[in-house]
């Protein structure tokens, strides 16, 4: 019976591929590899004869210590997937530096810390020098990983900054009273249900709360000034409320090294690697194609707040509060 119905269906999928054949879309059965581990697809190669390696990694969209969310199912987890393309890295004597390409507003705390301390893990370990590249937006998180890199570049037009900590909440109770809904929680201590968005918070909570988002900060600011050692804590701090900077801004306020193109960028890391001629690589799943340097994985999507219908990014759709390196003005009031 299986056989049967699994001939049948390879019969449709072949009987419609052929009826829309002549349409402009069509279907292509192909046979696909179930192997998971990492592929390498060359980008460019400066001669034939190159032998040396240099690899480009992503690391795009909201950093998150959780599994993405796919079409089919639970995506990649971001920091493993992170881990696993430094480590294959570090295995491979011909790659001799690492292109760390950021596109991103940043993410929770722990997975930024998490990302910073694996560049700088692999640093110590390899040898092996990694070179910032910063794309649209740099920020918050996405500025923390690139201060664990050798070198931080920037695109003329890319944003970056935001050095600061975010702890978004919401407060519905009085949409739920218009509604006629009333909560009532039971629990052991006064701090826990702290954070709920079924109440207004109390002044002692929010009291409690910011203790913990200036200890966040507090180390934030360590990690920019270890990472931009031409910056002391003073003048770090005075940079660092929680504003963005223009790629010539940061230039000026010392927060990045240089600006220039991604092209220029593999040249300069060619340099500090000391090699002459390379082949430039990048580590993808096999069924994610890449077919030069500017592709690059697509966006996650976000989840839904099921009582009022409201579409929120996947960091802000959990059950608890979270501590975010984040740049996110649209999600942010000062009331």
């Amino acid at each position: 019976m299986l056989i049967h119905r699994v001939g049948k269906s390879v019969l449709g999928a072949v009987g419609a591929a052929f009826v829309v054949g002549c349409m402009p879309t069509g279907f292509m059965i192909t046979p696909v590899s179930t192997q998971r581990s990492l592929t390498e697809t060359e980008l460019s190669r400066d001669s034939f004869f190159a032998s040396d390696k240099i690899v480009l990694i992503d690391v795009s969209g909201t950093l998150s210590n959780t599994a993405s969310g796919g079409w089919f199912g639970s995506g990649e987890h971001t920091v493993s997937l992170f881990v696993e393309q430094l480590d294959k890295a570090r295995e491979d004597n011909r790659v001799k530096a690492v292109i760390l390409r950021i596109n991103s507003p940043g993410g929770t705390v722990v997975a930024s810390e998490l990302m910073h301390d694996e560049i700088v893990h692999f640093r110590e370990e390899s040898g092996k020098p990694v070179v910032a590249v910063l794309m649209d937006v740099a920020a918050s998180g996405g500025y923390y990983i690139a201060c664990a890199c050798d070198e931080i570049v920037a695109q003329p037009s890319t944003v970056t900054g935001s050095i600061g900590v975010i702890m978004q909440t919401v407060d519905v109770s009085g949409t739920m009273k218009l509604i006629g809904v009333r909560t009532d929680a039971i629990t052991t201590g006064s701090f826990k249900d702290v954070g709920s968005p079924l109440r207004a918070m109390r002044a002692e909570e929010r009291e409690m709360f910011q203790r913990i988002v200036n200890e966040m900060y507090d180390r934030f600011v360590g990690v920019v000034v270890a990472g931009r050692p031409d910056l002391n804590e003073a003048e770090v701090r005075r940079l660092a409320d929680g504003r963005i900077y223009t790629a010539s801004q940061a230039l000026e306020l010392g927060l990045i090294d240089r600006i220039t193109t991604l092209r220029d960028a593999v040249e300069l890391t060619k340099e500090r690697a000391g090699s002459k001629a390379v082949r430039l690589v990048t580590y993808h799943r096999p069924m994610d194609y890449r077919p030069n340097y500017y592709a690059s994985r697509p966006p996650t999507f976000g989840s839904t707040v099921n009582l009022f219908n409201i579409n929120l990014p996947g960091w802000l759709g959990g059950n608890t509060p979270r501590f975010m390196y984040l740049w996110a003005p649209q999600l942010t009031s000062g009331d």
